[in-house]
């Protein structure tokens, strides 16, 4: 289970209102969450602004250092 999307999922309070945040729908959602698949690249910055900063996009996407440099 994905903790950076359940973390977001508990700030948003469901998964529906993360989704509409985010701009994808609830399955989504729910595909990250269970990790069937991995947050997209044009949605990283959507989710960081989901946790309020919490999860930084570099954390979010590890495997991307290209595209989500660490500071």
């Amino acid at each position: 289970m994905n903790d950076i999307i359940r973390f977001a999922i508990k700030q948003y309070g469901s998964q529906k209102k993360l989704a509409v945040a985010c701009g994808v729908t609830q399955g989504a959602v729910w595909k990250w969450l269970h990790g069937y698949n991995a947050i997209s690249p044009e949605h990283v910055n959507a989710v960081s602004r989901a946790t309020n900063g919490h999860f930084q996009p570099h954390q979010i996407r590890p495997d991307l250092p290209e595209l989500f440099p660490r500071p």
